[in-house]
């Protein structure tokens, strides 16, 4: 999900479902407009922000409605930069197309790399192939692989859409946006907010760093228990994957 420093402005941005191209892109997003302090330490956000919440709630609708008669779904997350033909791309593909087979939807972010190849695998397994994107100061647009598209402006809006219409999640290498949406379910399951909500991590060798420091640090220091690290699954098998998101859902 990341954007080389220095890189070229966008030829075309989408804001909700707004489309700006060329000299009408706007720098920022609306979700930094919302999150940042002015400069200047004016309180203008005193009268503008009421009328954000206005905007945010249209999204939250908008999401609900597009997804609310959706099958059962698992989100598949993992990282915009892998590359098409790379065997994490592959593996994101066999992921997709399996998860349809066994009678889900597939949702992802809707961008390039691991998140088109598990729509590829949807796509052409003949299921249903979901696309939640949002609103960066780098465009990257849905992949041509998504069936049911919605843009949103804020991250915190997109992430309940992740987590209300999916069964469980399957995490595939990835990086700082990858890691925040893995976090984000395990503390909701570690908490409760959550129930019956499977989440497996796919390839050994890339996650076995991250799993030795929450036992050796996190769990070994007690910020943690030894219970919470069997709220997620790490696998390298495709269909051992699917076969836990299963059993986990009753699917």
């Amino acid at each position: 999900m990341g954007n080389p420093e220095g890189a070229p402005a966008p030829e075309e941005q989408r804001l909700g479902p707004v489309v700006r191209r060329r000299e009408q892109v706007q720098p920022g997003t609306t979700d930094q407009r919302l999150l940042d302090t002015p400069e200047d330490g004016s309180a203008d956000w005193v009268h503008t922000d009421p009328w954000r919440v206005m905007r945010i709630q249209s999204e939250f609708v908008e999401g609900f409605g597009t997804l609310a008669e959706l099958p059962s779904a698992i989100s598949v997350f993992g990282s915009a930069r892998t590359k098409a033909g790379s065997p994490e791309y592959e593996a994101g593909v066999r992921i997709g197309r399996a998860l349809v087979d066994a009678g889900f939807a597939v949702i992802t972010g809707g961008g390039p790399g691991a998140m088109e190849a598990a729509n590829k695998g949807a796509r052409e397994g003949n299921g249903i192939s979901v696309g939640l994107g949002i609103e960066l100061p780098f465009e990257q647009g849905l992949n041509p692989h998504v069936d049911i598209g919605v843009n949103f402006r804020y991250f915190f809006v997109r992430k309940t859409m992740f987590v209300k219409y999916a069964q469980g999640f399957v995490v595939l290498p990835g990086g700082l946006g990858t890691l925040d949406e893995l976090f984000e379910a395990l503390t909701l399951v570690q908490t409760r907010k959550v129930t019956k909500f499977p989440i497996v991590l796919f390839g050994t060798e890339y996650w076995g760093g991250l799993v030795d420091w929450l036992r050796g640090t996190v769990v070994a220091q007690g910020k943690a228990s030894e219970w919470d690290l069997l709220l997620f699954h790490v696998t390298d098998d495709v269909e051992e994957a699917v076969a836990l998101v299963t059993k986990e859902t009753g699917l």
